[in-house]
């Protein structure tokens, strides 16, 4: 990515999407009662991989831009 906003958007939504997974994965460890998620395998795992596109979506809008990078 390129672009300053195109950046700043993959880290925001990563952001965002590393916050809520870790409440799901609290939620669905039983960390965090009073939700119907409190105590679910289903929200663990649910939680567990929003976190981790979360943390991927971070890096990718972190790293710097390629410089003249040439394809043959």
């Amino acid at each position: 990515m390129t672009s300053r906003i195109g950046r700043m958007t993959l880290i925001t939504v990563g952001v965002m999407a590393l916050t809520i997974g870790g409440i799901w994965t609290g939620q669905g460890m039983n960390l965090m009662p009073g939700s119907f998620m409190t105590g679910s395998k289903m929200w663990l795992f649910i939680g567990l991989i929003l976190a981790i596109v979360g943390i991927i979506l971070i890096v990718f809008g972190l790293r710097r831009p390629g410089r003249g990078r040439t394809t043959k």
